[in-house]
């Protein structure tokens, strides 16, 4: 959900998520430079509930477009793990007569590319494809959307590359410490489930499961359709919208995941992994919604505490004293409250004296607030690289496809440099003592048990708890 990024793969281009390393700035903010927002994409009722958005860019012969269902794994039963994700990779594997073959064949001979992606409360497909070849691929789209035939055999190869692929997820300390962050704040709420499933829920998906999960999903109420690049709006009226009025009549699904919470107190889960020279380290909370009042205050002081490369994070735990490569912190954002987290990845010997820096910064950061001086570079530094969120036509249509599915305010881009820009000091520091409680934190730590789990634990003042859990638990 970032144009930088998300720790759960959630795909929602908004730019108050998460940050990766810009160049270093300078320490004192320059004077703010005038950032127009380009103008709204163009909307359009596509009937039956759908909703269609369009952004024309002529100089490249080349059209992207998103469909986007305002649904997502959320909704998966908790023995069904995975089941949206492999209904939704299902959908290139056969449809209207065609095997997968023909289907991947046909889209290489088009010029054209298509991926798929699950979050907790969308499921996303982006196509691109070269301008002279737009209407067969939309008729190609259209049949994989509306006629999948989910052959029991493609069904059964792609339950064990599945399971294939969570096994091997294993290798990846992030990956780890990722899953286990997500479980570690979020427990049995369904943002806590992993969207890939688990190699005990993968084989007990049926083809019945994958049928229900297209006809829950795949209704035109259900549906937002984004165009960006070569295409005029008549055009998209004529070569686009049919695919949509092909989907089926249906409302958009409704959300019924509750409102996360999280216990009190500090609460260590130590993820057991043998031999590990480096550790990873999740330290968080829940964080951010898109409606607080207080959204784009809180967005600005994370900024100052991990967003950018100056950011104090990286200045003390890279720059001064080479603990980490990174130190980031990030406040991704669903349609539910998600979750605040700090990420850094040390070596084993200096895991705890750095996770014991990071509660200390976090506590400090909560209690005294940022300065004049780090606020006044936050909103320049937000407000200028902002351009680099709408610097192409499918970035833009993106943003306004994520506000209707996510149910974003109409103007949480297009206003979002003036937001940022009139946050006041006192603002971002109330934000800070509102929303982020250094006494109610959930530390992850994926690292040898048997070498670091004591030293990590005696780093963390006030510890509620401690949990143990091998990295290959489900």
């Amino acid at each position: 959900m970032s144009s930088r990024g998300l720790l759960h793969g959630l795909a929602v281009g908004a730019h108050l998520l998460t940050h990766a390393p810009v160049d270093a700035a300078p320490a004192v903010s320059p004077a703010p430079k005038t950032v127009t927002p380009p103008p709204r994409p163009s909307r359009v009722d596509a009937g039956g509930g759908a909703i269609a958005y369009l952004v024309e860019s002529h100089e490249i012969p080349l059209v992207d477009l998103s469909i986007s269902f305002r649904s997502g794994a959320a909704l998966e039963a908790k023995d069904k793990l995975g089941q949206t994700r492999l209904f939704a990779r299902m959908l290139r594997r056969g449809a209207a007569g065609r095997t997968s073959d023909d289907i991947e064949a046909l889209i290489d001979r088009l010029g054209g590319e298509l991926s798929v992606d699950v979050g907790p409360s969308s499921i996303n497909i982006h196509a691109q494809v070269i301008r002279r070849n737009l209407e067969p691929f939309v008729a190609l789209l259209r049949d994989l959307i509306t006629k999948p035939t989910f052959p029991e055999d493609e069904l059964a190869r792609l339950r064990r590359e599945a399971v294939a692929e969570i096994i091997d997820a294993r290798d990846s300390d992030k990956s780890l410490a990722s899953k286990f962050f997500r479980r570690a704040v979020f427990g049995e709420h369904p943002y806590g489930r992993s969207i890939a499933g688990t190699p005990k829920s993968i084989p007990g998906i049926t083809r019945a499961d994958v049928v229900a999960s297209h006809a829950l999903h795949v209704r035109r109420g259900n549906v937002v359709l984004g165009a960006a690049g070569d295409l005029s709006e008549a055009e998209l009226k004529t070569i686009v919208l049919p695919l949509l009025a092909a989907i089926p009549e249906g409302a958009a699904v409704a959300d019924p995941t509750p409102d996360p919470t999280i216990p009190k107190g500090r609460r260590l889960l130590f993820v057991d992994k043998p031999a590990r020279t480096q550790t990873q380290i999740l330290v968080g909370a829940l964080g951010t919604h898109a409606l607080d009042a207080d959204h784009v205050a809180l967005h600005v002081a994370n900024t100052v505490f991990g967003g950018t490369f100056t950011a104090r994070l990286m200045k003390e735990v890279r720059s001064k004293r080479g603990w980490s490569y990174g130190a980031y912190s990030r406040l991704p954002i669903d349609r539910k409250r998600d979750a605040f987290s700090m990420w850094t990845f040390p070596s084993a010997t200096d895991a705890a004296a750095c996770l014991g820096l990071e509660l200390s910064m976090f506590a400090e950061l909560v209690d005294k607030g940022i300065t004049a001086q780090e606020l006044a570079f936050a909103q320049s530094y937000l407000s200028e690289s902002y351009a680099f969120d709408v610097d192409t036509a499918y970035k833009r249509v993106r943003q306004a496809v994520d506000e209707e599915v996510y149910g974003l305010p109409a103007d949480y881009h297009t206003a979002y440099v003036a937001r940022v820009r009139a946050v006041t000091l006192d603002q971002a520091n109330a934000a800070l003592k509102a929303r982020l409680h250094p006494a109610n934190l959930a530390v992850v730590v994926v690292g040898t048990a048997s070498e670091l789990k004591d030293t990590i634990a005696k780093a963390i003042p006030d510890l509620a708890s401690t949990e143990v859990v091998p990295y290959d638990a489900d």
